[in-house]
């Protein structure tokens, strides 16, 4: 059976939906699946079990999954997976329905963003000091463990050698660890270059942006206002609010934005852009 690929709109919709229900930010969701996947639900790597927008690796998935599942509807998901000498395991039945979801935009999405939230938390307790994106990406590719030995290491060692901490990583990974010469790169290097991706992501993530608040100031000729209108706000007046949000936000972030805290004027949009998308 031929497998028909999401749309764009609908990969972009359940990135909304996400945010939306978790609170991490849409433009740091959008971002690391362009990197991951190139917003293709499907994607499947030829060196990993790297699948789907996030490419979740088969035991980060059934992590995720077993802890935040129920959160999202997956209740069914998450108590069909157990864990056994430090391994997450599925009966053999339900196993390949649940790696499955990560070819989902919405449940892919969904468990992206309580990953994130997680690895914030974790990553912060551990460094004691604020995790950035790149902080953030370094966990989903690296896992948390991963992402701690390397942040550590960068932080002593910034010249120590990528490939020679993670193996097997490098191994699956070439072109990150080492360079087109075949010189391995080192800790801070492959820092970086994640760094500069994700700033290109976001710079390509501006223009989605203001497509998405265009959607937004259009949701309210629909005719169902019900959600973004607001307490004793008229549909004409809900739309002066958007095309004034879409100027102050569609720039970039305001100050003070966080990438797991956007602001309200985000979240509202983002409710408005999922009632255009019809989300």
């Amino acid at each position: 059976m031929t497998v028909q690929p999401v749309s764009t709109s609908k990969v972009q919709s359940a990135i909304a939906l996400a945010s939306s229900r978790t609170g991490v930010d849409f433009d740091y969701l959008l971002g690391q699946a362009k990197l991951e996947s190139g917003l293709n639900a499907s994607a499947r790597a030829g060196t990993s079990s790297a699948t789907g927008l996030y490419q979740f690796l088969e035991q980060s998935w059934l992590a995720v999954v077993k802890k935040h599942g129920s959160e999202h509807g997956l209740g069914w998901a998450a108590d069909a997976i157990g864990q056994s000498g430090g391994r997450f395991t599925v009966a053999p039945g339900a196993r390949q329905a649940i790696l499955n979801l990560r070819t989902d935009p919405t449940a892919s999405s969904l468990m992206a963003a309580e990953f994130a939230s997680d690895n914030k938390d974790a990553l912060e307790a551990s460094l004691n000091r604020p995790a950035n994106s790149t902080d953030l990406y370094m966990a989903h590719f690296l896992g948390l463990g991963g992402a701690t030995k390397f942040l550590k290491t960068m932080a002593t060692s910034p010249q120590a050698s990528g490939a020679a901490l993670f193996p097997a990583a490098a191994r699956a990974n070439r072109g990150i660890f080492y360079a087109s010469n075949g010189q391995p790169r080192t800790v801070a290097q492959i820092y970086d270059r994640f760094a500069d991706k994700l700033a290109a992501a976001g710079a390509d993530t501006q223009a989605t942006r203001a497509a998405n608040l265009q959607f937004a100031a259009q949701a309210l000729s629909m005719g169902d206002a019900t959600v973004v209108t607001g307490n004793n706000e008229s549909a004409t007046d809900a739309m002066n609010w958007a095309n004034q949000a879409m100027t102050k936000l569609g720039a970039g972030k305001t100050a003070g934005d966080s990438v797991l805290r956007p602001s309200p004027d985000h979240a509202r949009l983002a409710y408005m852009m999922l009632a255009r998308m019809g989300g």
